[in-house]
C-alpha cells in the first residue's frame, strides 16, 4: 500500500503543509513513522480522510482548503473508490475539495495499477476526465 508523507498529502488536500500536521496532531488522520522518522499517511486512510474533510468542507474557518482552479485544469488527488465491471470501470478521486469520477475501460485500471489509496491526476475538459496515475 502506497504512504504519504504530511507534504504529499497537503498537496493532495489542497492544504498546507502546516495544516495537514495540525489535522495529524489532533488525530484526525492517522500517521506511522518510517525507518528515517517522517510522518507518513497510509493511502486508504487518506483517500477516507479526503472523503470525509469533503463532505465536511474542511476544517471549520479553514480558508486555506478553498480552491480556487479552473475547471479545465488537472486536479491531483487520491483514488478514493474503484468500481470494476466486466468491461468498463468507474474510478473516484477526491482532489482537495473536488470528487471527481471518471468512466474509463477496465483494461485502462488495471494498466495504470489504480486503487483505493492510489494517487491520481484527473485531467478534465469540457464533459472528459482523463485519469493519469501520478
Amino acid at each position: 500500500m502506497q504512504s504519504y508523507t504530511i507534504g504529499q498529502a497537503a498537496r493532495l488536500l489542497g492544504v498546507s503543509p502546516d495544516t495537514a500536521r495540525r489535522w495529524a496532531d489532533a488525530g484526525r488522520v492517522a500517521t506511522h513513522r518510517d525507518e528515517v522518522g517522517r510522518r507518513l499517511i497510509d493511502g486508504k486512510d487518506l483517500a477516507a480522510f479526503s472523503v470525509e474533510l469533503a463532505k465536511s468542507g474542511g476544517a471549520e474557518g479553514d480558508t486555506s482548503y478553498t480552491s480556487y482552479t479552473s475547471v479545465r485544469n488537472a486536479f491531483p488527488g487520491i483514488v478514493t473508490a474503484v468500481k470494476l465491471g466486466d468491461v468498463a470501470a468507474q474510478v473516484e478521486i477526491q482532489a482537495g475539495p473536488h470528487r471527481l469520477v471518471s468512466l474509463l475501460t477496465r483494461e485502462a485500471v488495471e494498466e495504470l495499477g489504480l486503487e483505493v489509496g492510489v494517487e491520481a491526476t484527473a485531467r478534465v475538459k469540457s464533459t472528459n476526465v482523463h485519469v493519469d496515475r501520478a
